[in-house]
Parts: C-alpha cells; sequence; structure tokens
C-alpha cells in the first residue's frame, strides 16, 4: 500500500476542487458522479492511501480520502485478497502515526477505519495489545480515540457484511473480553499528570466504554474523581458534562443501583454552588452543562426522588434553582422533562408524602415559569420591536412559551388548577391595581407584566373544569376590561377561548365574553382578528345550546364579517355558526342552512364566473375555500332524524349537488377546487350515511365523469366513503343497492385502468395513491366479488407498474394493498377479525372461501415472477426508506403463497443483477439460507434474509458513501 505518485489520483483532487468551486451545477454533478464511482472502485485502496500519504497534498482532500477508505473497509473489503488484511492493518496503524497530532478529523476517520477492519479481521486477536504498542506512548490521543470509537463501530457493526453469530463473537472478544484491561488502561491514564486527568480524550472514551464497563467500577475507581474535576475544567467541561450525564444514565434502574446513587448523590450536589457561580458569570455554556447534569440526575432518580422525598429534596431544589436563574431562557427547557416525570409519580396515591413534600417547589416553579413567559423589554427607540428585528428569536420564544405552558399544567397536576389559577389572577389583579389608571389607546405600562399571567391562564384553560368555582369568577370580569393594547387584546381573546366550556355552565359570563370576542373581528391588528375567529369558533362549539336563540342576529354578524377574513378564519367563524345551527330544532334546520349557506354558495357562483372568464386564479382558490365553508356545514349539521323521515340537511345537499356538480364540471383542471369538490361530497356521505341514499344515483354519475374527465384522485378518494357506507351488509342497505356500489366501483377501476395505460406512473403518483387506498376497502367490503373478477389481473399489472415509482406516499398504498390482498391466499386475511375467518360489515362471521385463495394463489403464478422482481430491486435500488418494512411484508406473503416458486423467482433477480456487484458466493449462501428456512417451516425468518441482503446490497453499490456531501456544503475547520 504504497504512494504511487500524485499523477495517479490528479482527476480525485480535479473533482475534489470542481465540487467546491463556483462551476455550474452539470460540472458538479458530473464531478459527483465521478467521485461516487470511485469510492466504489478496487482503485480507490492505493489511492486513497496515496492521497493520505503525500506531504503536500491540502486538508480537504486527505479527510475525502480517510472517509473513502472507511466505506471501502466496511463494505468492499472483499475486493482485497484475505491474506493482505495484515498489510491494509499495519498501513492504517503508520497513517495513524502520521496523524498523531492531527488534523483530529482525519484521525478520527483513520481510527473508524481501523476499528471496522478490527471488527471484520476475526484473526485479529491482540487488538488493544497491537494499537497501544505500535502506537506507543506518544499516540496518547490517537490510542483514546481509537477506543473511543471501537464501541461506536462494533455497535454498528450490522452494516458490516459479517453473519449474526460472528458478529456476537468478536463484539465478545472486542468490548467485553477487554472491558476490564481497558478501565485498568484509562485509570492509570488519569492517574499519570494533571493534564491527563483532564484529557477531554480521556473522558470521551470513558462515555464510550460505558456501554461495556459497569458504571459501579467506574464510580469506585479514581476515574470518577477525574470526571468530578474535569467539571471546573473549561477546556474539559464539555466533555465531563458529557460523562458525568453518561454515569448518571446508566444509574436508572435505581432499585439495582442504590449504593452507587449514594456515592455519585452528594459528589453531585457539591457542584451546587456552580450553578450560581455560572449564572453570575454569565457564562451561558457552563451553567447550561450544569443544568442538564442535575436535570438528567432527576430525570434519572425520578423514582427514587418520589420515594425518598426528604432525601433528594436538594436535588430537586437545585434543579429548581437552575429554572430561576436562567435569565436568558436558554437552558431551562433541558428541566422540563424532569418536570413532566416528577409529575407523573407524585399524583399517584403510593407517593402522596413526595406530593406534600414537593408542593412549596411546584408552587414556585408557577411564579418561575409565569415570569419567563414575559417578552423582553424593547433597547431600541420602537417599542413594537421586542427582538432587535430577530425574526428566528421571536419565533423560538413563542414556540417556548408553549412548552412552559406544558409545565404549568404539570403544576396545575400536583398542587391543583385552583392554585395555580389564583397565582395568574393575583398578578392580572396587581397590575390593574398598579398600571390600569395609566394606560391609554396608545401606550401601557409595562404591558408585558399582565400579558405573561394571560398566557398562563390560556396555557392552563385545558386542566380546568367547568364545576371550578373560584378563581375564574373573579379573573373573567378583570380580562373583558383589559386595555386595547394588541398583544393583550390578543391574550386575552385567546384566554377566553380556552374557558368556553366553563362558560357554558356559567351561562350568566357569556354575554360579557361575547362581546369582547365580536369586538376583536374589528381590531386593526389581524392577529387579533384571527385569535377572535378562533375563540368564536370555540363559544360556538361548546356554548351552541346558549347561542342557539340568537342564531339570526349571529347571521347578521357572519355576514358582516366574512368577507374581510382570512381563508383560515372564514373556517373558524363558519365552524362555531355552524354548531349553532346543529342545536336548533329539527325543524328550523333546513331554512338556518339555507339561511347560512345560500349567500355563500351565492359568492362562490361569483367567483366560478370571474375565474371561468378570466382565468383568474386568486377567483379559483376563493371559489374552493367558498366550497371549504360549505364542507364544514355539513361536517357539523348532523341532525337525529329517523330512517322513516326526511334529513333536512340531506335536503339542502339536494339543492346544492348540481351546483357542485357544475363546479366540478367548468373546471377539470383546478385540482384545489376539484379537491373541495370532492371533499364535500365525501363529507355528505360520512355525516348522513344512508340517508344520503336519494342522492347516490346522481352523486355517483357524478364521481364516474368527473374521474374521467379530469384524471385527478381525489374522485376516487370521494368513491372511497360511497364504498364503504353502501356495502353489502351494511344496515338500510338492500342486496341490489351493494351491488350497484360494486359495479360503480368497477367502472372506476376500469377508467383508472385506461389511464395508467396512456400515461406512466411517474405522471400519475397522486391517483395511483388515492386508487390503491379505494383497493384496499374493497379488499375489506367486496373481496368475494373482487379477486374472482376479471378486473383483478390488470390491476395486479398495474400495481407492480407502481412499483416503479419513487415516491413514498404512492409506494406504500400499493404495498398495503399487495399485503392485504395476497393475505387472501391464506387462511388469515389482513382484514380478518378472527382466526381462519374473515368478517362482513354486518359483523357476521365467514369462513375465507377455499375458492378465494386459489384464485389469489393463480394469480401469484400468473405475476408473481415480476411482481417479486419489481420488489427486490425496488428494495436494492429505488424505494424509499420508510417502505422496506411494507416491501419484505410483500415479500413474505408471497412466500406464504408458493415459496418453492418464489425462491426460484429471487434467485433469477439475484443472477440478473450487474456483473461484480454482489460478492462471490453471496448470493449461493442466501438462496441455500432460504432454503433451510423454507424446509424448517420458519417463512419469517426469509423476510429477514432478504432484508439483510437487499440492505447490504443497496449500502455498497447504491447508495452514496460518506465525504461528497460534506464537501460540497462546507469546508472543514482543521484543528489538532
Amino acid at each position: 500500500m504504497t504512494s504511487t505518485g500524485s499523477e495517479s489520483y490528479a482527476p480525485v483532487l480535479v473533482a475534489l476542487s470542481t465540487m467546491q468551486s463556483n462551476v455550474d451545477r452539470a460540472q458538479k454533478t458530473q464531478a459527483t458522479e465521478f467521485l461516487e464511482k470511485f469510492q466504489k472502485s478496487p482503485e480507490a485502496w492505493k489511492t486513497t492511501h496515496s492521497i493520505l500519504s503525500a506531504s503536500n497534498t491540502p486538508s480537504e482532500p486527505k479527510l475525502f480520502a480517510a472517509t473513502t477508505l472507511k466505506g471501502k473497509i466496511t463494505y468492499d473489503l472483499d475486493q482485497l485478497p484475505r491474506q493482505s488484511l495484515p498489510a491494509l492493518r499495519d498501513s492504517i496503524l503508520q497513517l495513524l502515526a502520521t496523524y498523531n497530532d492531527g488534523p483530529r478529523p482525519i484521525r478520527t476517520q483513520l481510527c473508524v477505519c481501523l476499528a471496522n477492519l478490527a471488527i471484520q479481521m476475526t484473526e485479529w486477536k491482540d487488538v488493544l495489545q497491537v494499537v497501544g504498542s505500535t502506537l506507543g506512548n506518544s499516540g496518547g490521543d490517537c490510542v483514546l480515540e481509537f477506543l473511543r470509537v471501537l464501541p461506536e463501530e462494533v455497535t454498528e457493526g450490522r452494516r458490516i457484511n459479517l453473519t449474526e453469530e460472528d458478529l456476537q463473537n468478536r463484539t465478545k472478544e472486542l468490548l467485553e473480553d477487554n472491558a476490564t484491561q481497558v478501565l485498568r488502561l484509562l485509570t492509570q491514564y488519569s492517574q499519570s499528570s494533571a493534564s491527563a486527568a483532564s484529557n477531554p480524550h480521556l473522558l470521551e472514551c470513558t462515555s464510550s466504554w460505558l456501554r461495556e464497563i459497569p458504571v459501579a467500577d467506574v464510580v469506585n475507581s479514581p476515574l470518577f474523581d477525574a470526571v468530578i474535576n474535569a467539571l471546573s475544567i473549561d477546556a474539559s467541561f464539555e466533555a465531563a458534562v458529557d460523562c458525568m450525564c453518561t454515569i448518571l444514565r446508566d444509574t436508572r434502574e435505581v432499585d439495582e443501583c442504590i449504593e452507587i446513587i449514594s456515592i455519585i448523590y452528594p459528589r453531585l450536589m457539591s457542584l451546587r454552588p456552580h450553578i450560581a457561580q455560572a449564572a453570575k458569570s454569565e457564562d451561558q455554556d457552563t451553567f447550561k452543562g450544569f443544568t442538564r447534569i442535575f436535570a438528567e440526575a432527576g430525570e434519572h432518580w425520578v423514582v427514587m426522588i418520589a420515594r425518598l422525598p426528604s432525601d433528594f429534596r436538594g436535588l430537586v431544589e437545585a434543579i429548581l434553582e437552575c429554572c430561576a436563574r436562567d435569565t436568558d431562557r436558554e437552558a431551562i427547557a433541558l428541566t422540563f422533562l424532569f418536570w413532566y416525570e416528577l409529575k407523573q409519580m407524585i399524583v399517584l396515591d403510593i407517593y402522596k408524602e413526595a406530593r406534600t413534600n414537593f408542593a412549596d417547589i411546584f408552587a414556585k416553579l408557577v411564579d418561575i415559569m409565569i415570569k419567563h413567559l414575559e417578552y423582553p423589554t424593547p433597547e431600541g427607540p420602537d417599542e413594537n420591536d421586542l427582538f432587535d428585528g430577530d425574526r428566528e428569536q421571536e419565533e423560538k420564544f413563542r414556540e417556548f412559551r408553549h412548552q412552559m405552558g406544558d409545565v404549568l399544567k404539570d403544576c396545575c397536576d400536583v398542587i391543583t388548577v385552583t392554585e395555580c389559577l389564583g397565582k395568574a389572577f393575583n398578578l392580572i389583579q396587581r397590575w390593574i391595581s398598579t398600571f390600569a389608571s395609566q394606560a391609554t389607546d396608545t401606550k401601557v405600562p409595562h404591558w408585558q407584566e399582565l400579558e405573561a399571567p394571560l398566557f398562563s391562564m390560556r396555557a392552563m384553560g385545558r386542566m380546568v373544569s367547568p364545576e371550578e368555582n373560584v378563581v375564574l369568577r373573579q379573573v373573567i370580569p378583570l380580562i373583558v376590561q383589559i386595555p386595547n393594547h394588541e398583544k393583550l387584546r390578543f391574550q386575552a381573546i385567546m384566554a377566553l377561548g380556552r374557558y368556553t366550556d366553563w362558560t357554558s355552565q356559567h351561562p350568566e359570563f357569556l354575554q360579557p365574553q361575547l362581546n369582547f370576542v365580536m369586538a376583536g373581528f374589528k381590531h386593526q391588528s389581524q392577529e387579533v382578528v384571527k385569535a377572535a375567529a378562533l375563540a368564536f369558533k370555540f363559544f360556538g362549539s361548546d356554548c351552541k345550546k346558549l347561542l342557539a336563540e340568537h342564531v339570526i342576529q349571529l347571521h347578521g354578524f357572519y355576514e358582516s364579517v366574512l368577507d374581510g377574513l382570512s381563508p383560515a378564519s372564514q373556517e373558524e367563524i363558519t365552524d362555531g355558526v355552524a354548531c349553532v345551527i346543529s342545536a336548533q330544532p329539527i325543524n328550523n334546520i333546513y331554512p338556518m342552512f339555507k339561511l347560512y349557506c345560500d349567500p355563500v354558495i351565492k359568492r362562490m357562483m361569483s367567483r366560478a364566473n370571474e375565474a371561468k372568464t378570466a382565468e383568474d386564479d386568486a377567483a379559483r382558490l376563493a371559489v374552493a375555500d367558498y366550497i371549504q365553508l360549505i364542507t364544514i356545514f355539513i361536517q357539523q349539521i348532523q341532525p337525529y332524524v329517523s330512517p322513516r323521515e326526511e334529513n333536512p340537511a340531506v335536503k339542502y345537499c339536494q339543492e346544492i349537488l348540481p351546483v357542485l356538480a357544475t363546479i366540478a364540471d367548468n373546471f377539470t383542471s383546478s385540482t384545489p377546487i376539484l379537491e373541495r369538490v370532492c371533499r364535500c361530497w365525501r363529507y355528505m356521505v360520512l355525516s348522513y350515511r344512508t340517508a344520503i341514499l336519494p342522492l347516490l344515483p346522481s352523486l355517483a354519475q357524478q364521481l364516474a365523469s368527473g374521474f374521467q374527465n379530469s384524471r385527478q384522485g381525489c374522485f376516487l378518494w370521494a368513491t372511497d366513503s360511497v364504498l364503504r357506507e353502501f356495502a353489502d351488509g351494511a344496515e338500510f342497505v338492500d342486496p341490489s343497492t351493494s351491488q350497484a356500489i360494486y359495479n360503480f366501483f368497477e367502472q372506476q377501476a376500469l377508467a383508472f385502468l385506461r389511464i395508467m395505460n396512456d400515461l406512466p406512473p411517474s405522471d400519475l403518483p397522486d391517483v395511483i395513491e388515492d386508487f390503491f387506498r379505494l383497493l384496499i376497502d374493497a379488499l375489506i367490503y367486496y373481496h368475494t366479488s373482487f379477486i374472482p373478477a376479471q378486473i383483478c389481473s390488470p390491476i395486479l399489472q398495474a400495481a407492480t407498474s407502481a412499483l416503479t415509482l419513487q415516491q413514498g406516499p404512492p409506494l406504500t398504498a400499493t404495498l398495503h394493498f399487495l399485503c392485504d390482498f395476497l393475505s387472501y391466499g391464506t387462511d388469515h386475511p389482513n382484514s380478518s377479525n378472527f382466526d381462519d375467518e374473515t368478517s362482513n360489515t354486518a359483523g357476521a362471521r365467514v369462513l375465507n372461501p377455499p375458492e378465494i385463495q386459489q384464485c389469489v394463489k393463480r394469480l401469484v403464478a400468473e405475476h408473481g415472477e415480476v411482481l417479486t422482481q419489481r420488489i427486490l430491486t425496488g428494495m436494492m435500488f429505488s424505494f424509499p426508506r420508510d417502505c422496506f418494512p411494507d416491501a419484505s411484508s410483500v415479500l413474505l406473503a408471497l412466500f406464504e403463497i408458493l415459496p418453492q416458486a418464489v425462491a426460484t423467482w429471487v434467485r433469477h433477480t439475484i443472477q440478473m443483477l450487474p456483473a461484480g456487484t454482489v460478492k462471490a458466493g453471496d448470493g449461493e449462501r442466501l438462496m441455500n439460507a432460504v432454503a433451510t428456512k423454507l424446509q424448517q417451516g420458519e417463512v419469517r425468518k426469509v423476510r429477514v434474509l432478504l432484508q439483510d441482503f437487499t440492505n447490504s446490497y443497496r449500502r455498497r453499490n447504491v447508495a452514496p458513501r460518506e465525504g461528497l456531501g460534506r464537501l460540497e456544503a462546507t469546508r472543514f475547520r482543521f484543528s489538532g
């Protein structure tokens, strides 16, 4: 493995330079393809060594070479003769000696190379001794880095081409058998000098080997002193925090680690003064590090804390101190999980003592959280610019507030909602008594101190029972009187929207709140208007019975504000008024439905005319938005009517069905409009079920013609709801209607097959997804008609064609269909609720008939070879990673139906792979293993074999190797 001269790797350097330069995309693509091919070639072995051995080559190509070498050892070791592996090992050790002092990224990659070689070079038994003696005393950091990466790489050993048994044996040899020796080496190194004891590499190595070394051995050794002491040294602090947290994590089985915890706890509490020191010095990184340590200790020991609250109260107080001192709000989020876990424990009756013991701490936590909820005070002249123009920081703060709101909910569970609400009420009351008289429409002093408790009330709203009768009676009259400040008004309206369930039980408080919310629709701030629309939705939903008698007045309000709202707010206010209509007496449903919806229909038709004549995209989107409002009415207005009576909601649907059909006919190329129309039709079926039967012939005709004319999958999606509702055996559905629905389904399927015949699958991903989702339900409700039908064979062909796609959703739908379909070739169909039986929609037990199983087996014999090829090649070349489990499920189902035939098809598929891409003997070993599992009746284990084979093939031959993305994105900063 000697250097062959710079001319041997000049093309690689040119390609790397191209990727890092400002050339056009085509040149970069060409360079990337060249480098990807190079990384997998046999020539890369010598070339990478040449680059790494050259003294005049820049660091970036050397890092690429080291990363490439790692990939070669991981995936391509079979390209080298077995007898050359010792020479490869020695050359890597020589390179490590060269890069002992850095750059560290290259040294790390070489250590990974050596670790992966050690895993596969099973004849190398004295790994640690050879590495230590070769690199010598001067290679301290290098030896530590190798020791650090070794456990990590062994843990990731599944990507290496070793059998499960060989990997287990090698894991024992490299890790378990060496754990005691490594602990001794690390301890000796830590005691060799003060600088060694605080070496970050020592701490990183200790963290890595805690996977193998029992935590008790580390805690009882001088190594633990080194970890604690390193927390006081800046250079080693980060690594020491990681190591300490790893130690704490390994004590989470508290019953087994009581003695270890008793040793760690006093050492941990001795660190508490560092919290105040770091906060005082404004050293945020150090403060976050100590917060992380205490918080993780709390998380892992939470059971012990709940059992022994007095003994561990100091730890809980330390975590509370971290929250209180975090003025920059950078570290507090690290404690959130602890507060949640502690709450989960102490609300149990068995830990009642802990709940009492920590009540005062949770009370203080509420005060701390509400204080942290406050917006910052602007430092510049613009009082509205709270974050100095940093929108990312503002968005981060908004998200952070909702996380703190979750902590407030935890506090409610511990110290009662009333106490937590009372704290917010006291702050609101205090602000009003202090600053309300100074507030004007243009200036509100210290508004942050009022807005924060308002937000906290909003956050705690879900926890409040409608029977709460202490705080809300006092605070709601105060809320509806707050000043007209944008953020205050927004938060107040949002808070009121959270207590509508309470208001429904206290009707005397409804009118002032409703007036306050409705006034928000006139506010100049769009944020306040959006809040008002959302709150109105909740008032309509929860207080619909109280508002039912005001339905006429609400119509005037609805009409007056609708056109000035954003589409989302239009939907929310529509949801609110629709709920009020749903509370009307039966005889008032139709006139109110018509009163509210007719003006919306009129607006829709007006914008449709504009869109049709002027090809106006904005008008088309407006049409879709108005259709969505009609759908919301249909979703919410679901009166209970006897099957023998006319449903008033269906009566109105019958009036608007032709209007929607006209819209669909006129806009066959507008996806948003067609999707909204189909959604509306779908909810007619879902909301009114069999009551929609009088509309069914017209609806089915529109769905069929719409799909044929537009080729949009949404018509299939709507068809699915019809199929399910009127399936054979459904209540109030006669057999002739059910058969007509099946005929309608076949009509849609034929239309889909004609489309698939005209266009490649890549042009139809959405349609394919909707079609195969429809087929999944067709199998459930009509398998006895569908599987023997002539259309089933071309549908299987279409499914096989769809497997050439690379998008996840249509592939997933197709694979799910195939799994369900193939299951009907067995006694256990996927849609079955009983062993050896399937259930129809009425719940009756019916056997999966033998003739159905034979139909599936015949179709598999007819199409199975191509299907097997598509599945296997998809897993090896093109399927997204998320599709692998479903794809392997299809293979398993094929093996369960025709095991020997499928094994033959798999063999043929492997034989068709490009020469040299399958390691010598791998294909034969796979097929022998498959044959063995089939003979043993372990069909399910065949799935694992095929998954491992396809994963290995893809990693070696298809997936990009590491190193390229880094080069294209950024240059590494190299340091020793």
